[in-house]
């Protein structure tokens, strides 16, 4: 777990400044520039708020998800606690209404299991597509682009 900490780290200060530049050319899943999901918490994969791909981003956390307390129970059931706070990893703990980028395979799972959370698809990214349809993402949109 360590090693995560130290690479994360090294993001922060070698590359988070790049990717950041980078996020302005990144789409959501409507063809538009890509949101800002949330800054309190701060979220993202490189936490700057955004749900940008990344290279890095094995688990492609670009759903921004608004957390419910149906979602929170199923991801903590299936072994992804989402509400405990972790400070080594540097998350706070989710409650609900937050908003969060979450696994675009995670969202789909929930929303197969009729669990999924509410989505913001200005904030959500286009690599989502892979894993879950427009049509899907748009059932459960929570902004009025959808």
């Amino acid at each position: 777990m360590r090693l995560w900490g130290k690479w994360a780290e090294a993001l922060r200060f070698a590359g988070l400044g790049q990717i950041r530049e980078m996020r302005g050319e990144q789409r959501n899943v409507l063809g538009g520039e890509l949101k800002t999901c949330s800054v309190d918490p701060m979220t993202g994969f490189t936490r700057s708020g955004s749900c940008e791909g990344h290279e890095a981003d094995r688990g492609c956390h670009a759903v921004c998800a608004q957390m419910t307390e149906e979602f929170l129970s199923y991801s903590r059931e299936v072994g992804n606690d989402l509400s405990t706070p972790r400070p080594e990893y540097n998350f706070p703990g989710l409650k609900v209404g937050d908003r969060w980028c979450v696994c675009a395979a995670r969202w789909e799972e929930a929303r197969l299991a009729g669990k999924a959370p509410l989505v913001v698809l200005e904030s959500t990214h286009e690599s989502a597509l892979g894993h879950t349809e427009l049509k899907e993402l748009r059932k459960h949109a929570s902004d009025v682009a959808g």
